[in-house]
């Protein structure tokens, strides 16, 4: 097949996901780059188009331009990658969805909970499709794990224990020229949440992944702990889940030695699970009464979902642009049929991501209390 012809909004020169999402576009062949609105100041947009090697005409210097040429075009784009700022996500993804043009989009889905409501508005009344970059999804044993949940192997859920720790935020470096923790730092630009809305909203997403289960209420206590920060940079949050399933989710970006922590334990009454995403190719099996068992990724006990994410035999490391790859492939698939796979992130999960957030922040301003998102 043809790869989609694909846009990219942001993700020029410097930009650590811009890259990222077009290793992970091309890595399977199903998504050629074609057309970018790389940056917002304009030379350094055509200069990073230049570096990608994309014709100078289809190289612009906003969305709404590019989104307005290429619907023009007889071989315009099919679809686009949204990668700036998050401020950027629900007016870049309205134009481009007002126009038939599907979207993929990096996480959260917005700045604020008020943007996410007018993009569902958009999406709903739009023939193109939109997909959330929820990476982390797309591990062969994180699906492992949500398989192994769903069949009932650890038997009756009881408790979730989510975390993502990370360190580079340490320190004031949005003060010191550093351009990913200056806008991540600022309102204006990342929204409501810091350390929520950049690795929170992950955390939250894995839990209800591997679980099945949406949050029905929680209990947030957060900080910005580095003097002057404007938005939080550590959080602890307790959650409820349905059924009487009790949660903790621990998201922060101040914590030395971790640099990107993301883990998960899951127990039921009949056994339990652990993933760490520095050790992708392992997960931990607890059976109740019985050794744990260390699954490993296309290994014995392993089953047909983890294999159809892998690309290599075992033994061979597999990691984070593999994963990322895996929800590109998913998303050419539901472009190309139709027909989203159940493993697909899409507006349901942004949404669900937001109110998170915004619920996490209203507790913490009342004194940890519960709230429902």
């Amino acid at each position: 097949m043809e790869p989609i012809r694909l846009g990219m909004v942001g993700g020029g020169q410097g930009s650590f996901i811009g890259a990222v999402h077009r290793i992970a576009a091309r890595m399977d062949g199903h998504f050629r780059l074609v057309a970018g609105a790389l940056a917002s100041d304009p030379g350094r947009a055509r200069d990073s188009a230049a570096e990608l090697g994309l014709e100078p005409g289809r190289s612009y210097g906003h969305f709404a331009e590019m989104a307005e040429a290429e619907s023009s075009r007889a071989d315009g784009i099919q679809a686009v990658s949204i990668v700036a700022p998050n401020h950027v996500h629900a007016p870049a993804a309205i134009e481009f969805l007002r126009r038939g043009i599907h979207v993929i989009c990096d996480k959260p889905l917005t700045a604020t909970l008020d943007e996410a409501e007018a993009l569902v508005a958009v999406a709903q009344t739009s023939r193109a499709r939109f997909i959330l970059t929820h990476n982390y999804t797309g591990y062969p044993l994180v699906r492992q794990a949500r398989e192994m949940v769903t069949q009932g192997k650890i038997g009756t859920l009881r408790l979730v224990q989510v975390e993502y720790l990370q360190d580079w935020l340490t320190d004031a470096v949005e003060s010191q020229g550093v351009k990913q923790a200056e806008w991540r730092s600022d309102p204006a630009r990342a929204g409501l949440g810091g350390a929520l809305g950049d690795i929170g909203t992950h955390a939250h997403n894995l839990a209800g992944f591997v679980t099945g289960l949406a949050v029905e209420s929680l209990a947030a206590d957060i900080q910005s702990f580095v003097p002057g920060r404007r938005l939080d940079d550590n959080a602890h949050v307790l959650l409820r889940y349905p059924g009487g399933v009790r949660g903790t989710l621990l998201c922060s970006q101040i914590a030395p030695g971790r640099e990107n922590g993301l883990a998960i334990r899951i127990f039921g009454d009949a056994g339990g699970l652990e993933w760490h995403q520095q050790r992708p190719d392992a997960l931990w099996y607890s059976p109740y009464g019985q050794p744990t068992q260390v699954l490993t990724r296309m290994g014995p006990g392993t089953g047909q979902t983890a294999a159809a994410a892998s690309r290599v035999p075992a033994g061979h490391p597999e990691g984070y642009l593999e994963a990322f790859a895996n929800i590109y492939a998913d998303a050419a698939a539901a472009l190309r049929t139709g027909v989203s796979p159940a493993l697909l992130p899409g507006l349901e999960d942004g949404v669900a991501g937001m109110r998170f957030v915004a619920a996490c922040v209203t507790s913490s301003r009342q004194n940890s209390a519960w709230v429902t998102p």
